[in-house]
Protein backbone atom coordinates (compact mmCIF):
# COMPACT_ATOMS: atom_id res chain seq x y z
CA UNK A 1 0.00 0.00 0.00
CA UNK A 2 3.20 2.42 0.28
CA UNK A 3 4.37 2.63 -2.99
CA UNK A 4 0.71 2.51 -4.28
CA UNK A 5 -0.26 5.50 -2.18
CA UNK A 6 2.53 7.70 -2.68
CA UNK A 7 2.42 7.04 -6.44
CA UNK A 8 -1.50 8.30 -6.34
CA UNK A 9 -0.43 11.04 -4.04
CA UNK A 10 2.35 12.41 -6.76
CA UNK A 11 -0.67 11.55 -9.85
CA UNK A 12 -3.06 13.63 -8.40
CA UNK A 13 -0.94 16.92 -6.82
CA UNK A 14 1.62 17.15 -9.30
CA UNK A 15 -1.03 18.57 -12.05
CA UNK A 16 -2.63 20.56 -8.98
CA UNK A 17 0.87 21.82 -7.91
CA UNK A 18 1.51 23.26 -11.40
CA UNK A 19 -2.27 24.22 -11.41
CA UNK A 20 -1.84 26.36 -8.43
CA UNK A 21 2.20 27.25 -9.50
CA UNK A 22 -0.20 28.96 -13.04
CA UNK A 23 -2.72 31.01 -11.01
CA UNK A 24 0.44 31.99 -9.05
CA UNK A 25 1.34 33.09 -11.93
CA UNK A 26 -1.48 34.98 -13.41
CA UNK A 27 -0.50 37.44 -9.98
CA UNK A 28 2.73 37.28 -10.11
CA UNK A 29 2.40 38.59 -13.79
CA UNK A 30 0.21 41.48 -12.80
CA UNK A 31 2.34 42.51 -9.81
CA UNK A 32 5.36 42.01 -12.08
CA UNK A 33 4.22 44.22 -14.46
CA UNK A 34 1.80 46.82 -12.58
CA UNK A 35 5.00 47.35 -10.30
CA UNK A 36 6.92 48.42 -13.45
CA UNK A 37 4.45 50.89 -13.72
CA UNK A 38 4.06 52.79 -10.84
CA UNK A 39 3.79 52.02 -6.66
CA UNK A 40 0.17 53.45 -6.82
CA UNK A 41 -0.69 51.33 -10.22
CA UNK A 42 0.46 48.50 -7.99
CA UNK A 43 -1.22 48.93 -5.03
CA UNK A 44 -4.82 49.84 -7.26
CA UNK A 45 -4.41 46.51 -8.88
CA UNK A 46 -3.52 44.41 -5.46
CA UNK A 47 -6.87 46.29 -3.45
CA UNK A 48 -8.87 46.06 -7.09
CA UNK A 49 -8.26 42.33 -7.01
CA UNK A 50 -9.56 41.64 -3.36
CA UNK A 51 -13.71 41.50 -4.70
CA UNK A 52 -12.76 38.58 -6.86
CA UNK A 53 -10.38 37.46 -3.83
CA UNK A 54 -13.77 37.22 -1.42
CA UNK A 55 -15.76 35.45 -4.60
CA UNK A 56 -13.12 33.01 -5.31
CA UNK A 57 -13.43 32.26 -1.45
CA UNK A 58 -16.68 31.13 -1.55
CA UNK A 59 -16.56 29.35 -4.97
CA UNK A 60 -13.67 27.36 -3.30
CA UNK A 61 -15.77 26.74 -0.29
CA UNK A 62 -18.93 25.97 -2.37
CA UNK A 63 -17.07 23.26 -4.14
CA UNK A 64 -14.78 22.15 -1.20
CA UNK A 65 -18.34 21.44 0.56
CA UNK A 66 -19.54 19.57 -2.05
CA UNK A 67 -16.44 17.40 -2.60
CA UNK A 68 -17.23 16.22 0.71
CA UNK A 69 -20.66 14.01 -0.91
CA UNK A 70 -18.75 13.78 -4.02
CA UNK A 71 -15.83 11.95 -2.93
CA UNK A 72 -17.75 9.62 -0.78
CA UNK A 73 -19.91 9.13 -3.69
CA UNK A 74 -17.20 8.66 -6.38
CA UNK A 75 -15.58 6.13 -3.50
CA UNK A 76 -19.42 4.10 -3.89
CA UNK A 77 -19.47 4.68 -7.91
CA UNK A 78 -22.47 6.36 -7.84
CA UNK A 79 -22.45 8.61 -10.92
CA UNK A 80 -25.84 9.90 -10.74
CA UNK A 81 -25.68 11.44 -7.42
CA UNK A 82 -22.56 13.00 -8.11
CA UNK A 83 -23.66 14.50 -11.23
CA UNK A 84 -26.60 15.78 -9.31
CA UNK A 85 -24.76 17.44 -6.52
CA UNK A 86 -22.66 19.41 -9.59
CA UNK A 87 -25.87 20.38 -10.64
CA UNK A 88 -26.76 22.31 -7.92
CA UNK A 89 -23.34 23.77 -7.26
CA UNK A 90 -23.08 25.23 -10.82
CA UNK A 91 -26.57 26.82 -10.46
CA UNK A 92 -25.41 28.35 -6.95
CA UNK A 93 -21.34 29.47 -8.15
CA UNK A 94 -22.77 31.17 -11.67
CA UNK A 95 -25.71 32.60 -9.41
CA UNK A 96 -23.38 34.47 -7.33
CA UNK A 97 -20.88 35.22 -9.64
CA UNK A 98 -23.58 37.17 -11.54
CA UNK A 99 -24.29 38.96 -8.04
CA UNK A 100 -20.78 40.06 -7.36
CA UNK A 101 -20.69 41.22 -11.11
CA UNK A 102 -23.23 43.47 -10.85
CA UNK A 103 -22.86 45.05 -7.19
CA UNK A 104 -18.97 45.99 -8.68
CA UNK A 105 -20.29 47.43 -11.96
CA UNK A 106 -22.66 49.69 -9.64
CA UNK A 107 -20.07 50.67 -6.45
CA UNK A 108 -16.89 50.41 -7.01
CA UNK A 109 -15.79 53.29 -5.14
CA UNK A 110 -17.95 52.87 -2.01
CA UNK A 111 -15.96 49.25 -2.18
CA UNK A 112 -12.63 50.44 -2.02
CA UNK A 113 -13.11 52.97 0.78
CA UNK A 114 -13.44 49.71 2.67
CA UNK A 115 -9.75 48.68 2.17
CA UNK A 116 -7.91 52.31 1.80
CA UNK A 117 -8.64 56.23 1.71
CA UNK A 118 -6.06 56.69 -0.70
CA UNK A 119 -7.85 58.45 -3.25
CA UNK A 120 -5.00 57.68 -6.31
CA UNK A 121 -4.97 54.17 -5.22
CA UNK A 122 -8.68 53.90 -5.47
CA UNK A 123 -9.15 55.59 -8.87
CA UNK A 124 -6.49 52.83 -9.98
CA UNK A 125 -8.82 50.22 -8.37
CA UNK A 126 -11.68 51.64 -9.97
CA UNK A 127 -10.50 51.59 -13.49
CA UNK A 128 -9.39 47.92 -13.09
CA UNK A 129 -12.94 46.69 -11.16
CA UNK A 130 -15.36 48.11 -14.15
CA UNK A 131 -13.16 45.60 -16.50
CA UNK A 132 -12.45 42.50 -14.45
CA UNK A 133 -15.83 42.29 -12.80
CA UNK A 134 -17.29 40.87 -16.51
CA UNK A 135 -15.14 37.93 -15.47
CA UNK A 136 -17.03 36.71 -12.45
CA UNK A 137 -19.54 34.87 -13.77
CA UNK A 138 -17.29 33.24 -15.87
CA UNK A 139 -14.71 32.39 -13.43
CA UNK A 140 -17.56 31.21 -10.97
CA UNK A 141 -18.65 28.50 -13.72
CA UNK A 142 -15.37 27.50 -14.44
CA UNK A 143 -13.80 26.98 -11.30
CA UNK A 144 -16.84 25.20 -9.87
CA UNK A 145 -16.94 22.82 -12.61
CA UNK A 146 -13.53 22.51 -12.64
CA UNK A 147 -12.95 22.17 -8.75
CA UNK A 148 -15.07 19.32 -8.84
CA UNK A 149 -13.75 17.10 -11.60
CA UNK A 150 -10.88 17.41 -9.48
CA UNK A 151 -12.91 15.41 -6.48
CA UNK A 152 -13.47 12.84 -8.84
CA UNK A 153 -9.83 11.99 -9.51
CA UNK A 154 -9.97 14.47 -13.08
CA UNK A 155 -6.98 17.03 -12.39
CA UNK A 156 -5.33 16.97 -15.41
CA UNK A 157 -7.63 19.46 -18.04
CA UNK A 158 -7.63 22.17 -15.19
CA UNK A 159 -3.87 22.08 -15.63
CA UNK A 160 -4.51 22.84 -19.66
CA UNK A 161 -6.94 25.18 -19.20
CA UNK A 162 -5.21 27.08 -16.69
CA UNK A 163 -1.83 26.88 -18.54
CA UNK A 164 -3.42 28.49 -21.58
CA UNK A 165 -4.77 30.98 -19.83
CA UNK A 166 -1.94 32.24 -17.99
CA UNK A 167 0.05 32.39 -21.54
CA UNK A 168 -2.69 34.16 -22.89
CA UNK A 169 -2.33 36.49 -20.13
CA UNK A 170 1.19 37.56 -20.08
CA UNK A 171 1.23 38.02 -23.89
CA UNK A 172 -2.19 40.29 -23.49
CA UNK A 173 -1.26 42.10 -20.26
CA UNK A 174 2.37 43.14 -22.06
CA UNK A 175 0.92 44.08 -24.74
CA UNK A 176 -1.58 46.64 -23.18
CA UNK A 177 -0.16 47.64 -20.25
CA UNK A 178 3.00 48.75 -21.81
CA UNK A 179 1.42 49.75 -25.04
CA UNK A 180 3.42 46.78 -27.60
CA UNK A 181 2.72 46.42 -31.38
CA UNK A 182 1.00 49.38 -31.77
CA UNK A 183 -1.41 49.38 -29.01
CA UNK A 184 -1.86 52.70 -26.53
CA UNK A 185 -0.02 51.80 -22.97
CA UNK A 186 -3.30 50.95 -21.47
CA UNK A 187 -2.07 50.21 -17.80
CA UNK A 188 -3.73 48.81 -14.83
CA UNK A 189 -6.49 48.90 -17.75
CA UNK A 190 -4.30 46.69 -19.84
CA UNK A 191 -4.15 44.40 -16.92
CA UNK A 192 -7.84 43.67 -16.57
CA UNK A 193 -8.32 43.40 -20.34
CA UNK A 194 -5.59 40.75 -20.22
CA UNK A 195 -7.25 38.92 -17.21
CA UNK A 196 -10.83 39.26 -19.11
CA UNK A 197 -9.55 37.17 -22.46
CA UNK A 198 -7.72 34.73 -20.18
CA UNK A 199 -11.15 34.14 -18.37
CA UNK A 200 -13.19 33.49 -22.08
CA UNK A 201 -10.64 31.07 -23.21
CA UNK A 202 -10.73 29.21 -19.77
CA UNK A 203 -14.43 28.77 -20.46
CA UNK A 204 -14.02 28.08 -24.05
CA UNK A 205 -11.89 25.14 -23.65
CA UNK A 206 -14.01 23.48 -20.53
CA UNK A 207 -16.74 23.54 -23.26
CA UNK A 208 -15.00 21.75 -25.76
CA UNK A 209 -13.53 19.41 -23.61
CA UNK A 210 -17.05 18.57 -22.14
CA UNK A 211 -18.79 18.40 -25.54
CA UNK A 212 -15.59 16.27 -27.25
CA UNK A 213 -13.75 14.51 -24.34
CA UNK A 214 -17.12 13.30 -22.90
CA UNK A 215 -15.88 12.87 -19.10
CA UNK A 216 -17.67 10.13 -17.22
CA UNK A 217 -19.50 12.91 -15.36
CA UNK A 218 -20.18 16.57 -16.29
CA UNK A 219 -22.63 18.96 -15.54
CA UNK A 220 -25.96 18.39 -16.92
CA UNK A 221 -29.08 20.55 -17.05
CA UNK A 222 -31.75 18.63 -16.39
CA UNK A 223 -29.77 18.71 -12.57
CA UNK A 224 -29.70 22.31 -13.19
CA UNK A 225 -33.06 22.75 -13.54
CA UNK A 226 -34.37 20.09 -11.38
CA UNK A 227 -32.50 20.23 -8.06
CA UNK A 228 -32.70 16.90 -6.42
CA UNK A 229 -34.34 18.03 -2.89
CA UNK A 230 -32.18 15.71 -1.06
CA UNK A 231 -28.71 15.99 -1.97
CA UNK A 232 -29.83 19.90 -2.23
CA UNK A 233 -30.24 19.38 1.92
CA UNK A 234 -27.23 17.14 2.39
CA UNK A 235 -25.04 19.52 0.46
CA UNK A 236 -26.17 22.39 2.43
CA UNK A 237 -25.50 20.29 5.74
CA UNK A 238 -22.01 19.84 4.60
CA UNK A 239 -21.53 22.65 2.74
CA UNK A 240 -22.69 25.96 4.39
CA UNK A 241 -20.14 25.81 6.83
CA UNK A 242 -17.53 25.28 4.64
CA UNK A 243 -18.99 28.39 2.38
CA UNK A 244 -19.21 30.10 5.83
CA UNK A 245 -15.44 29.70 6.89
CA UNK A 246 -14.16 30.48 3.21
CA UNK A 247 -16.00 33.47 2.79
CA UNK A 248 -15.50 34.72 6.81
CA UNK A 249 -11.61 33.97 6.31
CA UNK A 250 -11.57 35.76 3.12
CA UNK A 251 -13.28 38.57 4.76
CA UNK A 252 -10.81 38.46 7.57
CA UNK A 253 -8.02 38.31 4.72
CA UNK A 254 -9.47 41.16 3.08
CA UNK A 255 -9.90 42.94 6.41
CA UNK A 256 -5.97 42.06 7.41
CA UNK A 257 -5.51 43.44 3.27
CA UNK A 258 -7.93 47.33 4.58
CA UNK A 259 -5.61 47.30 7.79
CA UNK A 260 -2.54 47.28 5.89
CA UNK A 261 -3.62 49.71 3.61
CA UNK A 262 -4.15 52.08 5.70
CA UNK A 263 -0.13 51.87 6.85
CA UNK A 264 0.87 53.90 3.74
CA UNK A 265 1.07 52.63 -0.10
CA UNK A 266 4.27 51.16 0.56
CA UNK A 267 3.16 48.71 2.99
CA UNK A 268 0.50 47.83 0.29
CA UNK A 269 3.20 47.54 -2.25
CA UNK A 270 5.51 45.03 -0.05
CA UNK A 271 2.41 42.92 1.48
CA UNK A 272 1.33 42.62 -2.22
CA UNK A 273 4.61 41.05 -3.61
CA UNK A 274 4.48 39.05 -0.10
CA UNK A 275 1.32 37.65 -0.30
CA UNK A 276 2.41 35.71 -4.22
CA UNK A 277 5.31 34.61 -2.73
CA UNK A 278 3.56 33.06 -0.32
CA UNK A 279 0.96 31.70 -2.40
CA UNK A 280 4.10 30.30 -4.43
CA UNK A 281 5.61 28.52 -2.16
CA UNK A 282 2.07 26.78 -1.04
CA UNK A 283 1.70 25.51 -4.38
CA UNK A 284 2.57 22.02 -3.75
CA UNK A 285 0.79 22.22 0.14
CA UNK A 286 -2.37 23.12 -1.02
CA UNK A 287 -2.48 20.58 -3.83
CA UNK A 288 -1.53 18.02 -0.91
CA UNK A 289 -4.13 19.58 1.13
CA UNK A 290 -6.40 18.96 -2.23
CA UNK A 291 -5.59 15.68 -2.62
CA UNK A 292 -6.11 14.26 1.31
CA UNK A 293 -9.53 15.54 0.93
CA UNK A 294 -10.29 13.35 -2.08
CA UNK A 295 -8.11 10.24 -1.38
CA UNK A 296 -9.33 10.18 2.29
CA UNK A 297 -13.24 10.86 1.19
CA UNK A 298 -12.74 8.26 -1.27
CA UNK A 299 -11.29 5.39 1.02
CA UNK A 300 -14.64 6.37 3.17
CA UNK A 301 -16.78 6.09 0.74
CA UNK A 302 -15.93 2.79 -0.03
CA UNK A 303 -15.86 1.38 3.71
CA UNK A 304 -12.23 1.33 4.45
CA UNK A 305 -12.04 3.28 7.42
CA UNK A 306 -8.78 1.46 8.42
CA UNK A 307 -7.33 2.91 5.25
CA UNK A 308 -8.38 6.47 5.77
CA UNK A 309 -7.15 6.78 9.19
CA UNK A 310 -3.67 5.47 7.21
CA UNK A 311 -4.04 7.79 4.97
CA UNK A 312 -4.34 10.44 7.55
CA UNK A 313 -1.57 9.80 9.44
CA UNK A 314 1.01 9.99 6.15
CA UNK A 315 -0.82 13.25 4.84
CA UNK A 316 0.03 15.09 8.06
CA UNK A 317 3.35 14.34 7.46
CA UNK A 318 3.74 15.39 4.20
CA UNK A 319 1.83 18.63 5.35
CA UNK A 320 4.57 19.38 7.38
CA UNK A 321 7.14 18.70 4.86
CA UNK A 322 5.76 21.18 2.54
CA UNK A 323 5.44 23.50 5.11
CA UNK A 324 9.15 23.95 5.77
CA UNK A 325 9.62 23.45 1.93
CA UNK A 326 7.80 26.29 1.56
CA UNK A 327 9.70 28.47 4.20
CA UNK A 328 12.96 27.17 2.31
CA UNK A 329 11.48 28.22 -0.92
CA UNK A 330 10.63 31.69 0.35
CA UNK A 331 14.31 32.02 2.05
CA UNK A 332 16.54 31.39 -1.55
CA UNK A 333 13.85 33.32 -3.53
CA UNK A 334 14.06 36.97 -0.92
CA UNK A 335 16.99 38.20 -2.45
CA UNK A 336 15.86 37.58 -5.92
CA UNK A 337 12.37 39.30 -5.41
CA UNK A 338 14.56 42.19 -3.47
CA UNK A 339 16.61 42.75 -6.64
CA UNK A 340 13.72 42.22 -9.23
CA UNK A 341 10.96 44.20 -7.99
CA UNK A 342 13.10 47.12 -7.84
CA UNK A 343 12.10 48.70 -4.75
CA UNK A 344 13.50 51.60 -2.97
CA UNK A 345 13.60 52.67 0.45
CA UNK A 346 10.72 52.32 2.29
CA UNK A 347 8.69 49.81 0.44
CA UNK A 348 12.13 47.82 0.04
CA UNK A 349 12.52 47.31 3.75
CA UNK A 350 9.23 46.93 4.76
CA UNK A 351 9.36 43.46 2.07
CA UNK A 352 12.50 42.72 3.02
CA UNK A 353 11.10 41.82 6.81
CA UNK A 354 7.63 40.97 5.32
CA UNK A 355 9.21 38.12 3.57
CA UNK A 356 10.94 36.59 6.45
CA UNK A 357 7.91 36.55 8.29
CA UNK A 358 6.14 34.58 5.85
CA UNK A 359 8.78 32.20 5.55
CA UNK A 360 7.44 30.98 9.33
CA UNK A 361 3.74 31.50 8.41
CA UNK A 362 4.07 29.11 5.88
CA UNK A 363 4.91 26.37 8.08
CA UNK A 364 1.50 26.48 9.96
CA UNK A 365 -0.36 27.29 6.88
CA UNK A 366 0.60 24.22 5.05
CA UNK A 367 0.07 22.02 8.34
CA UNK A 368 -3.70 23.70 8.89
CA UNK A 369 -4.54 23.10 5.74
CA UNK A 370 -3.88 19.53 5.61
CA UNK A 371 -6.12 18.95 8.57
CA UNK A 372 -8.71 21.76 7.79
CA UNK A 373 -9.16 21.62 4.53
CA UNK A 374 -8.14 18.30 3.56
CA UNK A 375 -8.42 15.59 6.58
CA UNK A 376 -11.68 17.04 8.78
CA UNK A 377 -14.01 17.95 5.51
CA UNK A 378 -13.07 14.31 3.97
CA UNK A 379 -15.30 12.99 6.60
CA UNK A 380 -17.84 15.88 6.92
CA UNK A 381 -16.28 17.51 9.84
CA UNK A 382 -16.81 20.79 7.96
CA UNK A 383 -18.26 22.92 11.29
CA UNK A 384 -15.21 23.45 13.32
CA UNK A 385 -13.02 24.63 10.94
CA UNK A 386 -15.57 27.63 10.65
CA UNK A 387 -15.27 28.26 14.38
CA UNK A 388 -11.72 27.47 14.42
CA UNK A 389 -11.22 30.49 11.78
CA UNK A 390 -13.80 32.76 12.98
CA UNK A 391 -12.57 32.60 16.61
CA UNK A 392 -8.16 32.77 16.06
CA UNK A 393 -8.73 35.20 12.90
CA UNK A 394 -11.48 37.60 14.11
CA UNK A 395 -11.29 37.08 17.88
CA UNK A 396 -6.88 37.03 17.12
CA UNK A 397 -5.14 38.30 14.72
CA UNK A 398 -7.62 40.76 13.16
CA UNK A 399 -8.12 42.43 16.13
CA UNK A 400 -5.26 42.47 18.40
CA UNK A 401 -3.28 43.70 15.11
CA UNK A 402 -5.77 46.49 14.46
CA UNK A 403 -5.97 47.81 18.22
CA UNK A 404 -1.91 47.70 17.76
CA UNK A 405 -2.28 49.42 14.39
CA UNK A 406 -4.62 51.99 15.54
CA UNK A 407 -4.69 52.25 19.21
CA UNK A 408 -0.95 51.54 20.05
CA UNK A 409 0.44 53.30 16.83
CA UNK A 410 2.79 49.95 16.56
CA UNK A 411 5.47 49.88 14.28
CA UNK A 412 4.60 48.27 11.16
CA UNK A 413 6.30 45.07 11.17
CA UNK A 414 4.88 44.37 14.57
CA UNK A 415 1.35 45.38 13.43
CA UNK A 416 1.63 42.65 10.43
CA UNK A 417 3.37 39.81 12.59
CA UNK A 418 0.35 39.89 14.92
CA UNK A 419 -1.96 39.55 11.24
CA UNK A 420 0.17 36.71 10.59
CA UNK A 421 -0.24 34.73 13.97
CA UNK A 422 -3.51 33.09 13.59
CA UNK A 423 -1.91 30.36 11.77
CA UNK A 424 0.43 29.46 14.76
CA UNK A 425 -2.64 29.66 17.53
CA UNK A 426 -4.37 26.85 15.42
CA UNK A 427 -2.02 24.23 15.31
CA UNK A 428 -2.28 23.01 18.52
CA UNK A 429 -5.93 23.31 18.27
CA UNK A 430 -5.75 21.49 14.87
CA UNK A 431 -3.91 18.06 16.29
CA UNK A 432 -5.94 18.16 19.26
CA UNK A 433 -9.22 17.46 16.67
CA UNK A 434 -6.96 15.56 14.73
CA UNK A 435 -6.17 12.73 17.17
CA UNK A 436 -9.90 12.79 18.72
CA UNK A 437 -10.85 11.17 14.81
CA UNK A 438 -14.09 12.73 14.69
CA UNK A 439 -13.94 13.03 11.01
CA UNK A 440 -13.91 9.28 10.13
CA UNK A 441 -17.61 9.56 8.62
CA UNK A 442 -19.75 8.26 6.17
CA UNK A 443 -21.53 11.06 4.96
CA UNK A 444 -23.43 9.04 1.90
CA UNK A 445 -27.00 7.97 1.57
CA UNK A 446 -29.08 5.96 -1.06
CA UNK A 447 -30.46 8.06 -3.46
CA UNK A 448 -33.33 7.05 -5.85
Amino acid sequence: MKDNFYKRVFLLVLPMALQNLINVGVSATDVIMLGRVGEKVLSGGSLGGQIFWILSLFLFGSTSGASVLIAQYWGKKDIKSIEKIMGIVVLLTTTVGILFMIVSLLIPERLMYLFTNDTEIIEQAVLYIRIVAFTYPITAFTMGYLNMLKSVERVTISTLIYGSSLVINIIVNAILIFGLLGFPAMGIQGAAIGTLIARIVELVILIIYVRKVKPEVKVKWENIIHVDPVLWKDFLYYSSPVILNEVLWGVGYSANTAIVGRLGSSVVAANSVAQVTRQLSMVVGFGIAAATAIMIGKAIGEGRKDIAEEYGRKFTMLGILCGIGGALVIILLRPVILWGMGFEGEAANYLNIFLAMMAAYVIGQSMNSTWVVGIFRSGGDTRFGMILDMTTMWCGSILLSAVAAFVFHAPVPIVYAILLSDEFIKIPICWWRYRKKVWLKDVTREVT
